[in-house]
This record gives structure tokens, C-alpha cells and sequence, in this order.
């Protein structure tokens, strides 16, 4: 299936379908000289089914996880931009997940001030997620984003054969960012959640269509689209915290939902389906060091934070709170 992401001048196709990778020649100009930027991880069926169709590109990896997305990483790939003389008629294929794809994404946006970025998400989480919108960005430090900008791709392809090779901590960990979406936006999507067994297809398409509809009519995060950012509040102070050693960014996401879902019922159902994901459950935290990360969120204006609550699934509110308000929430527990 085909979708398109309006924005005008920006607009985009994305792809669903299994063995879309094997037409990409057919959709867009890989006659031109190509980067294929891909973590280490990333099996090397998937490159090269690319690759085949791409005759003057190359290929760069990079360590896999989120440490690769500093400035140094940052700095190596565009050095290596340079030293294949790309330019600004070139491209870069990001073959991999969310950190690919931020990564890739940002050195696109930024190398002589912009070249054609297509993405191939290789993990649920891109799939279902982080593929669409065109938020591309690296950290500093501990700060998760802190530096990127909005550069949307030209094209997304999403095969689901690429999850065939992922472990299912990994596909359990990009449902987290479905199941967000559905109890934003789509009960049904929740629904999914429950059968006997799941769609991953169909899990994707419903994602991935709100998501598109979201970022149409909010592009660079003015308004409605900072309803995708529910959980990742405390979700990203989580992952800054401990996330690197111990948990994934869906695990945290997970974490951090909990804080504001107000509906009791709809919270239980909510942890019979983490129960069912596997997800770790959330840590003996220290609410000072959380709060150190939150203080330095993107969302944070200079004493608050907005934040995204969900009474009812399907439904959503945005509020600002006071760094004092999160401090107490934090004190009092997920669970209370």
C-alpha cells in the first residue's frame, strides 16, 4: 500500500508492502551517486538488496545503538561525505532503525545545507514511528535530540520481511510506540493488542496512518503533533538515566506512560499488555537525577514542561506543568 504525507513542496510516498525494497529502482534516481549509511547490525541481505539496485553508491557503518548518535559520528560520516565527492545532487539511504535514521537524517539536512535523505527502517520502532515526520537529530552527552533539526525524507520504504531477522525484544520494543499511538488517537489500535495473535502489518498501516495525518497538520511540532510525544517525558529522563546500559526506547516510552494514564481500568489493561510485550518493569529511580533530565527537555520552556495525559483511550489533553508538579508525580509513583 501506498500513502502520501502532504506538505505541499515536502510532500512524500510512503510504501507498505512486503518486498517493497525490490522495486526502489523503479521509484526514484539511483543512477546518481548514493551513501548507504547503516549501523553494523544490520544484516547484510538487506544492504545488499539495495545496494544491487544503486550502481555508483557506498555503504557506511557505523557502531550500532545510541552512543553512534554524538557529534563524532556525526563528524565521521560527513568526512566521509566529502572524501566520495557527494554532492548536493546526490542522496543518503538510511537503512537501519531510529538511530539510523536520525543519524543519517541530520547529516543530510546539514551536508552543503541539505541533500535527498530516503529512509528504509529496518526495526518496528522506525517503522511504526520514527520513520515518518522528518525529525532527525543527534545527542549530547546524556541529552537525547538536543541538536537536529526538522528535514523530512523523500521517500520511506517499510518492507516488514526486514523484522524476520530482528530478536523479539526488539519487535516488542517498536509496539510500545504503536501502542502509544493507539491510546492517543485509536481505540482499535489498542484493540490489536489483545488478539490472539498479532498483525504486525496491520499494526504498522493504522500506526503509520495517524502518524501521517498528525504531521500534516503540524509539521514542526507547534500544536497537535506534541501529542506523539506522550510518555517520553519521563520516558527520555528514564533512558538518559539508565536506558543506555539496562533498557531500549520503547521500554522507557513504556515507563513513562504510565505516569498519565488516568483511567484506573485502562491502566491495568495497559500493563496486561506490557505483560504480554515482556517489558522490564520500571526501576528504583531517583526523582533528583530524573528531574535533571527533564529540566533539559526539548519540551521544557524555562519552568515548565508540556505534558500529554490520556484519560480515556483514544483521547488525550496537553497541559503544562511546573517542574514542581512532575517532581511530585514522580514522587508518588506510576502506579498510584
Amino acid at each position: 500500500m501506498k500513502m502520501i504525507v502532504d506538505l505541499q513542496e515536502y510532500s512524500y510516498p510512503i510504501w507498505i508492502e512486503t518486498n517493497c525494497l525490490d522495486s526502489l529502482s523503479n521509484q526514484i534516481d539511483t543512477s546518481r551517486r548514493i551513501a548507504l549509511i547503516a549501523d553494523e547490525g544490520i544484516p547484510d541481505i538487506w544492504i545488499q538488496k539495495v545496494r544491487s539496485q544503486c550502481p555508483d553508491s557506498f555503504v557506511l557503518r557505523f557502531a550500532q545503538g545510541e552512543n553512534s548518535k554524538c557529534f563524532l559520528q556525526y563528524e565521521t560520516l560527513l568526512k566521509e561525505m566529502i572524501r566520495h565527492d557527494m554532492t548536493r545532487k546526490d542522496a543518503i539511504i538510511a537503512i537501519g532503525g531510529g538511530v539510523t535514521g536520525d543519524l543519517a537524517g541530520f547529516v543530510a539536512a546539514t551536508y552543503m545545507r541539505g541533500i535527498d535523505f530516503y529512509n528504509i527502517p529496518t526495526t518496528l520502532l522506525a517503522q511504526v514511528d520514527s520513520s515518518v515526520g522528518g525529525k532527525v537529530a543527534i545527542d549530547v552527552d546524556e541529552y537525547k535530540n538536543i541538536v537536529g533539526a526538522f528535514y523530512q525524507p523523500k521517500a520511506v520504504w517499510i518492507d516488514p520481511n526486514v523484522l524476520q531477522t530482528l530478536p523479539p525484544r526488539q519487535v516488542h520494543n517498536g509496539l510500545v510506540e504503536a501502542l502509544k499511538t493507539g491510546l492517543i488517537q485509536d481505540p482499535s489500535l489498542v484493540d490489536l493488542f489483545e488478539e490472539e495473535t498479532l498483525d504486525l502489518t496491520q499494526i504498522i498501516t493504522r500506526s503509520i496512518a495517524i502518524k501521517k495525518r498528525v504531521v500534516e497538520q503540524d509539521e514542526k511540532e507547534n500544536g497537535l503533533r506534541k501529542i506523539l510525544n506522550f510518555g517520553h517525558t519521563i520516558g527520555h529522563a528514564i533512558e538518559s538515566a539508565y536506558g543506555l546500559q539496562s533498557y531500549l526506547h520503547g521500554e522507557c516510552v513504556a515507563m513513562g506512560m504510565l505516569f498519565f494514564i488516568e483511567d484506573p481500568e485502562l491502566k491495568k489493561r495497559v500493563l496486561s499488555i506490557y505483560d504480554r510485550l515482556q517489558l522490564p518493569p520500571l526501576p528504583a529511580y531517583d526523582t533528583k537525577e530524573l528531574m535533571s533530565y527533564i529540566r533539559h527537555d526539548k519540551k521544557a520552556k524555562h519552568q515548565s514542561v508540556s505534558i500529554v495525559k490520556v484519560p480515556r483511550v483514544g483521547t488525550f489533553t496537553i497541559e503544562e506543568l511546573s517542574y514542581e508538579q512532575i517532581e511530585s508525580i514522580l514522587e508518588k509513583g506510576a502506579l498510584a
